[in-house]
């Protein structure tokens, strides 16, 4: 089932959700034929598996703590923090508390 995404000029809300963040779900933005931006909901203790794209990533903290590790590195990220990625970087995401951020991904056609 493909994922709802806003339409071009619509307004998106990615006020940290506060109190609802444990309700929340991850949910697509919005996707171009460049761009890709979803934001990203964990709560504490929860992964995502590693994983690769062959587009630049970066991953900004909304609220709560993230941890990302790539190339045998941790970077931990609390809100307002944000991490850049190069195309084809094997990482995987942990939150260290319940947490969401804004997941952008450049996208390659072939």
């Amino acid at each position: 089932m493909a994922l709802p995404h806003a339409l071009s000029g619509e307004s998106i809300d990615v006020r940290p959700f506060g109190a609802t963040l444990s309700s929340q779900r991850t949910t697509a933005l919005f996707k171009s034929a460049q761009l890709e931006v979803i934001r990203l909901v964990l709560p504490a203790g929860k992964s995502m598996p590693p994983y690769e794209v062959a587009g630049q990533v970066t991953v900004q903290c909304l609220e709560g703590q993230l941890d990302i590790t790539h190339d045998g590195q941790s970077h931990q990220l609390a809100a307002g923090h944000m991490l850049f990625l190069p195309g084809h970087a094997r990482h995987a995401i942990t939150a260290v508390q319940d947490a969401s951020a804004l997941l952008t991904i450049v996208l390659h056609r072939r």
